[in-house]
């Protein structure tokens, strides 16, 4: 498995409040060159999403289901296509119910270890805006084996800072996709943060930029 866990060095969340929508974002994140769009199931439709963008977007684009909280929504996932999952938590009945990649969240240095041990392609760091790079750094000298991915707070000035902690990828949600700058239609605006951070990664991890 690759160092980011065979998921892109950039997660992009879309947490919207309609399947349309989150489809038509998922294309312009696509098209500014992020490779892995997380549709989360706390968007109405979202399985939906999942099945749409998988059709739309080029094969160097993984379509996952994030806020997957259950083996149930892991299978639902899953048969609507997702190709990854994410869990806002420790949740090692998900880990176990599909053969799907899971970044799973955990934050305390017990549960990052626990994710990773039973087979999390990354560790999602949620909130790590709550602790920054620092905590990624300090959580990886005892444990430098741990594929970390923050998540939370993460703007395009904080992912190189975050890789020289040693991260293998970031999660971003709100920094890229506002619900606000969807509500007014300003897909360039959207395009211009998605290069953004598609650049930002680039630049943080040269040798297997997003």
């Amino acid at each position: 498995m690759s160092a980011d866990g065979g998921l892109g060095r950039v997660i992009a969340i879309i947490r919207l409040p309609s399947a349309e929508d989150a489809v038509r974002v998922g294309e312009i994140i696509a098209g500014a060159g992020l490779t892995a769009v997380e549709v989360t199931l706390t968007t109405p439709g979202a399985l939906d999403a999942v099945t749409a963008l998988r059709a739309a977007l080029p094969a160097s684009c993984l379509v996952g289901a994030g806020s997957v909280r259950t083996p149930q929504q892991a299978l639902s996932a899953r048969d609507a296509g997702a190709q990854f999952l994410v869990t806002p938590t420790l949740k090692l009945p998900v880990l176990a119910a599909t053969a799907l990649p899971v970044m799973c969240g955990a934050f305390s240095p017990t549960e990052i270890e626990t994710a990773s041990e039973a087979g999390a392609a990354l560790v999602k760091v949620f909130p790590a805006g709550a602790m920054g790079p620092s905590y990624v750094r300090e959580l990886l000298a005892p444990m430098p084996e741990l594929k970390l991915a923050p998540t939370g707070g993460v703007t395009p000035d904080l992912v190189g800072a975050y890789a020289a902690a040693g991260a293998v990828a970031v999660g971003v949600g709100s920094a890229l996709v506002s619900a606000a700058l969807v509500a007014s239609r300003d897909w360039p605006a959207l395009h211009t943060r998605a290069t953004a951070f598609a650049t930002a990664a680039a630049a943080a991890w040269p040798d297997n930029s997003c």
